[in-house]
């Protein structure tokens, strides 16, 4: 049975941009609609106690702001960072900020965290996903390669898995859908404990 039967009777919103993770809702068959969201994701990280945290209010500022207006709908919302030294790394501003970041996890190992939120019928049910990585030595050279390929500027921690950027990882331990924006299995998990009992 496809994930898209078991939900058929729903109508379920993806409110993201992100063409990553409009292809890995697709991946597991489930026919969402794409509605971005127009949340201000500026919230202050300082004010949250750990990156989770900041990530699971980003994800649900995301899907509150599409299920306003999408009552009758089930919501999805997620926000990816990195974090490293309890650092939360998003997306680089310009190429030198990406740069920076390339060497600062240059041979180090760190964390991608990945928030969701899904609403349905008033209520937000929340959950997040980490993912361990150990980025390889990258030289000065490398950096700036991968830098020009463009790829950098509009991933977290800039780079990204799913392009030229997975040259850059030795080992990935947990979910690597996580890395790339929507951890699959958990969201399957969730969404068939919300919607089927």
């Amino acid at each position: 049975m496809s994930t898209n039967s078991l939900f058929g009777n729903y109508r379920i919103i993806l409110a993201s941009s992100s063409p990553r993770r409009r292809a890995l809702i697709q991946q597991i068959g489930l026919n969402a609609e794409i509605i971005p969201s127009k949340f201000e994701e500026n919230l202050p990280k300082s004010s949250f106690p750990t990156p989770a945290d900041y990530v699971i209010a980003t994800a649900k500022g995301k899907a509150c702001e599409v299920f306003n207006e999408n009552k009758d709908a089930v919501v999805i919302g997620a926000d990816t960072v990195l974090v490293i030294d309890n650092k939360i790394l998003e997306k680089p501003k310009d190429a030198e900020c990406a740069r920076t970041m390339l060497s600062e996890l240059s041979g180090r190992l760190h964390h991608v965290v990945t928030g969701v939120c899904i609403c349905y019928q008033d209520n937000k049910y929340t959950f997040h996903v980490e993912t361990e990585v150990q980025m390889t030595e990258l030289s000065k050279d490398l950096i700036d390669w991968y830098v020009g390929t463009g790829e950098p500027l509009d991933k977290a921690g800039g780079y990204g898995t799913q392009g030229q950027g997975a040259i850059l990882v030795e080992r990935v331990a947990g979910c690597p859908f996580s890395m790339k924006g929507l951890p699959l299995q958990k969201l399957h998990s969730e969404l068939s404990k919300i919607l089927l009992g």
